[in-house]
């Protein structure tokens, strides 16, 4: 049976239903996505991939069943998630959302979503299940303080896989080291937040009502500044919705000189995975710190 046959019978049996179309949805680099249009008339959202690493769809629908229940933002419902166990192919199916414009609430609305997204809180910075998120697989096991934390699962592992690739010049990954020794200074003191883990611009979708949804997370306790570095990174977000999350929430003094920091860890992965400008985006984060 080919990926397709599988697909289609995986979604039939998820929801009941035939599958009377399956079209390609282009943009993710990672897995192969599809809309499978179902004889009842609905629409489903696929993923799949050929050999994914152990955990791969289920930790993602764990990630968004986590996000849904803070009762915060607008997430996917998680329709069926397999692994790829017993020979079946690995597959998330996940409701469709029909993409629209955004109107003048939709930024400000995101923000004050995130705020509370965010207040929901951790039990620990990392994962109580301990599963690997993103594209590295970078770990998550559980840390008392932010700065154990970006360092130990975030930082260090960067490092070695840096090295391992030559991603980076040695001298950027040893600085990258030595500020893994030293992120004490920069600990606030803020307790875990509930973060998406991935929030870039793309990561955002708009329905058709012009309300945020978000997809692809890499979620795990960590800083709330992460999240915010993140969308800052590659823009895609206004100032409206970054004045509405400080309306709810207001940041913490001297976070406007840690935006970078918490920026080091993207732009570490990008410069594994494209080089190009990444490493010297990259290299340059380092040093400021």
């Amino acid at each position: 049976m080919g990926v397709e046959q599988e697909l289609r019978a995986a979604v039939a049996t998820a929801t009941g239903t035939t599958v009377h179309r399956l079209t390609v949805v282009r943009g993710r680099d990672v897995a192969a996505a599809f809309r499978a249009d179902l004889a009842d008339g609905t629409a489903v959202f696929v993923k799949t991939h050929p050999s994914p690493p152990p955990g791969f769809f289920t930790t993602e629908a764990a990630g968004l069943a986590w996000l849904r229940d803070a009762g915060a933002v607008r997430v996917p419902d998680v329709i069926a998630a397999s692994d790829g166990a017993g020979g079946t192919c690995a597959h998330l199916i996940l409701e469709w959302i029909d993409e629209g414009a955004p109107t003048p609430a939709t930024e400000a609305d995101l923000g004050r979503a995130l705020a509370a997204l965010h207040d929901a809180g951790a039990p620990s910075f990392g994962r109580e299940d301990r599963r690997t998120t993103g594209s590295r697989g970078l770990p998550n096991d559980p840390q008392p303080t932010w700065h154990e934390f970006y360092a130990t699962d975030r930082l260090l592992p960067l490092a070695r896989i840096a090295r391992d690739t030559a991603a980076l010049p040695s001298r950027s990954i040893d600085a990258l080291e030595r500020l893994a020794s030293m992120l004490a200074r920069f600990d606030d003191g803020d307790p875990p937040a509930r973060l998406h883990g991935d929030l870039w611009a793309g990561n955002r979708l708009v329905d058709a009502r012009g309300r945020s949804w978000l997809i692809d997370p890499a979620a795990h306790g960590g800083h709330r500044e992460f999240d915010l570095a993140m969308m800052r990174l590659f823009g895609g977000f206004s100032d409206a919705c970054f004045r509405a999350y400080v309306d709810v929430r207001p940041l913490r003094d001297g976070w406007a000189e840690r935006v970078h920091l918490h920026q080091i860890a993207p732009l570490v992965v990008h410069a594994i995975k494209f080089r190009g400008g990444y490493v010297e985006a990259a290299s340059a984060a380092i040093a400021r710190y």
